[in-house]
């Protein structure tokens, strides 16, 4: 006997989203066609409320989705954000029309299952920390011009110096632009460290050949970073506006070891602020997590990390757990793509790849001398990602036992191991003597 699959929501809706026109079903009915203007997007609203409906699904399709998923979620409609493998229809023709029936059609049954989006005040977060890494993306290109400008005139200066972008590069650099071709003037623009340790050096790595086409690359490229360098100052200011005011209640925070990044944003207290955000939670606590590290893991995930039942699925939704594909006999690896917070975390678990009295480095070091470095890395990944959320969900404290520890656990385990291999292996009989 055959049984019908239970039909949830008779009203639930599903827009196929576009450039340029929206189709929306509702029940899998015939679609409505809007346009992608906002008075249409109104109209789409005002239409899907009349027709009583309280839940709508739609194909994250670039960023065309998002004024339309604004839209309908000031409205107190439910949006249900959806991964574009979960509509695919059967072979046949495809149109969209026959997309948003489908999807309507699948919604309403309750198959479709809801992707994550943050909230609107994270979601403004993440707009200013995204837009703030390109134009921290597009200086280091500037950087890059500077350096190929000085290169074209013979000038090694980049090769002398730990960075051409800090405060003494960048001193030598404008005083070129400025006109001055004199090594022991320029040198003397330097830290008093580099002259102390290198400044032959650093003379001998300025004697170029100083010709008016380089010289102008190097304008124009010294140019490109400060107008950079303002728009990065630019957003600090705005994310500054963004987070919560600091609580002067609060007690202050221990003191951190941990060096501030060379892009991290100037924000006064963002460590104090960060934890008062966390619930009180200090994760630069974390091996590797610098409170910019923090600021932009929060601007992709919030604040609220119960949405993920478990640690593993918020491992396995940040792309740093392995796939599996069973069927029957056959197995087989599924090859998952990390998204901006996988991302982060492997950048995160690369600082810790020649650590000295950390753990997890040696976690690293052991696992890539068998399995590669790439693997270690998206392990030791998943290792961070796992406290990230057991810090912001349970609660639990990060304790450092250090490499020694983790060496000597790694050793008892190896022994463990023989063991119970040598009380497996059955012994050989010896022959009888004739």
């Amino acid at each position: 006997m055959s049984q019908e699959l239970p039909m949830l929501d008779p009203l639930a809706a599903f827009v196929d989203v576009g450039s340029e026109h929206m189709h929306v079903s509702v029940g899998g009915n015939t679609p409505e066609v809007f346009g992608t203007v906002t008075s249409q997007l109104h109209a789409l609203r005002d239409w899907l409320i009349a027709q009583g409906v309280h839940s709508v699904a739609m194909e994250a399709t670039g960023v065309y989705w998002l004024p339309l998923y604004g839209v309908l979620e000031s409205a107190g409609l439910q949006v249900r954000m959806v991964n574009g493998r979960q509509t695919r229809n059967l072979p046949g023709r495809k149109t969209d029309m026959a997309d948003s029936q489908w999807g309507a059609t699948l919604h309403m049954h309750g198959l479709l299952h809801a992707g994550f989006v943050p909230p609107a005040d994270i979601r403004r977060l993440q707009d200013y920390l995204r837009l703030r890494a390109e134009h921290v993306t597009a200086a280091a290109a500037c950087v890059q011009l500077m350096q190929k400008a000085l290169d074209r005139m013979n000038i090694k200066l980049h090769d002398v110096i730990s960075s051409l972008a800090g405060v003494s590069g960048m001193a030598v650099v404008r005083a070129i632009v400025a006109g001055e071709r004199s090594p022991e003037a320029l040198v003397a623009l330097c830290d008093v460290q580099i002259r102390r340790k290198k400044e032959q050096a650093v003379i001998e790595s300025l004697r170029g050949t100083w010709a008016d086409e380089h010289i102008f690359a190097l304008d124009q490229a010294l140019q490109s970073w400060d107008h950079y360098q303002k728009l990065v100052a630019d957003c600090d200011r705005r994310i500054t506006a963004v987070l919560p005011p600091h609580d002067e209640t609060r007690p202050p925070l221990p003191r951190s070891t941990k060096q501030t990044g060379v892009n991290a944003p100037e924000i006064s207290r963002l460590r104090e602020i960060l934890a008062q955000m966390c619930g009180g939670r200090d994760l630069t606590k974390l091996p590797a997590v610098s409170q910019y590290g923090v600021l932009q893991l929060i601007g992709e995930v919030g604040t609220d990390l119960s949405v993920w039942p478990t640690e593993k699925h918020f491992t396995s939704w940040a792309g740093l757990a392995p796939g599996s594909d069973d069927s029957g006999k056959r197995k087989k690896r599924v090859r998952r793509g990390r998204n901006r917070t996988g991302q982060l975390f492997c950048m995160m678990a690369q600082s810790l790849v020649r650590s000295k009295d950390i753990a997890l480095g040696g976690f690293y070091r052991r696992l890539a001398a068998r399995r590669g470095g790439l693997v270690a890395t998206k392990a030791l990944a998943r290792k961070l990602a796992g406290w990230f959320w057991r810090v912001m969900v349970k609660g639990d404290d990060y304790v450092e036992k250090g490499l020694a520890r983790y060496e000597e656990q790694v050793r008892k385990t190896k022994e463990q191991a023989l063991k119970r291999l040598a009380k497996t292996r059955t012994p050989t009989r010896s022959a009888p003597n004739r």
